[in-house]
C-alpha cells in the first residue's frame, strides 16, 4: 500500500525555543482514514500546519501527495483540501455562492464550479438551502457546507480539523456518514484530529496518540484498545468462601486477577478464548455462578493510560491566520 503522507524526524520550535514537536515520524497511507489524537497543548495543530504548507519545518522532512512540503509547497497546497475548526464562509453570501467563489479561487472555470457545487451541495442535503443566505444556516449546516467547500478541486488528502466539534449527537453522526462515504465511496485519504474518541474508534482505520511534541502510540483502534490488556471480566459467585485466585490464573489467557469477596475482576487479552474454560472449570468445582460481565477496552482508557489525567494549556502560538493564509496563495499563484 502507497504512502500518501510521509514525515521523518519532523519538528517545530517556536521563538522562545519552544518545541511545539519534537522528531516525530509516522506515515499515512493511501485511502484511509487517520486520525491524530492529544490533550492540549500536545502538537497536534502545529503538525497539520506544517504539513499543510502553513508553518514551517524548523527539523525533519515531511511529503504530502508525493510532493516534499518544503521545497513544493505549491503542489501540496492543490492536492490538499482543509476544513478548519474555524467557519470560514461568508455569513452574506449564499451557500451556493460561497461554494462557487471557492471553486474560483481554486481557479476552476465558473461553469465547472457551478455545476460541482451543486453536486457537492446535494451530497450533503444541502440543495434546498443552496440560495439561502450561510447567516440562516444551523451549526450543523455549516459544518457541512465547509466540508465541501474543501472537496470542490478534488484533493487527494482531506485535513479535518475537529470536524464535529460542537454539534449534537444527531447531526455529528450525520457527519461521520458523510466522511465514511467519502472515504469508501471516492477513495480519499482523510486525516483528522478530534477530541472526541469514539468518532476517532468509530471512524479511523488507524490512530497516532500524540503528546508533548511526541508520537506516544499508534495503530489501528483495536490494536490499540489491546495494549491496555483486554477485556474486564467480572464473575459474581454464589459462594464466597473459598479463594480461587490461583485456580483463575491457571487458566491460558488470564493476565490478571483481584478478588472481592466472591466477585473477581479478570483481564483478559481474548474473552471468547478463555471464558469456556474459566466457566468449564468452575462447573466442574461445582460452584454456582450467579452473574457474569465483562466490558472491552476503550480508546479512553488508552488516551489517559498514555497521557495521563493533568488538564494542559494549550500550546505555543502562532500568528498564522490559516485558511485565509491558503485562499490568498491560490490566489496569487504562489
Amino acid at each position: 500500500m502507497s504512502k500518501i503522507i510521509e514525515a521523518e524526524g519532523l519538528t517545530k520550535v517556536y521563538k522562545g525555543k519552544v518545541k511545539a514537536v519534537d522528531h516525530i515520524s509516522f506515515s499515512v497511507n493511501e485511502g484511509e482514514v487517520f486520525g491524530f489524537l492529544g490533550p492540549n497543548g500536545a502538537g497536534k495543530t502545529t503538525t497539520i500546519k506544517m504539513l499543510n504548507t502553513l508553518a514551517s519545518i524548523t527539523e525533519g522532512r515531511a511529503s504530502v501527495a508525493g510532493y516534499d512540503v518544503m521545497r513544493s509547497p505549491g503542489d501540496v497546497r492543490d492536492s490538499i483540501g482543509v476544513v478548519p475548526q474555524e467557519f470560514t464562509a461568508d455569513d452574506e453570501l449564499s451557500g451556493l455562492e460561497n461554494m462557487v467563489l471557492m471553486a474560483r479561487l481554486h481557479h476552476i472555470r465558473i461553469g465547472t464550479a457551478k455545476s460541482k457545487s451543486k453536486d457537492l451541495m446535494q451530497l450533503v442535503d444541502l440543495s434546498d438551502a443552496a440560495n439561502r443566505k450561510v447567516r440562516t444556516y444551523s451549526g450543523g449546516m455549516r459544518r457541512r457546507l465547509q466540508l465541501v467547500m474543501g472537496l470542490l478541486h478534488e484533493p487527494k488528502v482531506l485535513f479535518l480539523d475537529e470536524p464535529t466539534l460542537g454539534l449534537d449527537v444527531q447531526t455529528r453522526s450525520k457527519m461521520w456518514d458523510y466522511i465514511k462515504g467519502l472515504n469508501r465511496n471516492r477513495g480519499l485519504t482523510v486525516f483528522m484530529t478530534t477530541h472526541y474518541l469514539e468518532e476517532a474508534d468509530s471512524l479511523c482505520d488507524r490512530v497516532a496518540i500524540i503528546d508533548r511534541g511526541t508520537i506516544k502510540v499508534s495503530g489501528s483502534p483495536a490494536q490499540l484498545k489491546e495494549t491496555v490488556g483486554g477485556d474486564i471480566v467480572t464473575i459474581t459467585l454464589s459462594d464466597g468462601t473459598e479463594d480461587l485466585t490461583g485456580f483463575f490464573e491457571t487458566i491460558e489467557g488470564v493476565k490478571e486477577v483481584t478478588r472481592t469477596g466472591s466477585v473477581y475482576r479478570i483481564k483478559l487479552p481474548k474473552t471468547e478464548k478463555s471464558l469456556p474454560a474459566i466457566v468449564e472449570g468452575l462447573v466442574r468445582k461445582q460452584l454456582q455462578i450467579k452473574e457474569i460481565s465483562f466490558t472491552k477496552p476503550t480508546l479512553d482508557q488508552v488516551f489517559l493510560e498514555v497521557t495521563g489525567k493533568s488538564m494542559r494549556d494549550e500550546g505555543a502560538p502562532t500568528t498564522d491566520s490559516g485558511w485565509e493564509n491558503i485562499k490568498m496563495q491560490r490566489v496569487s499563484g504562489n
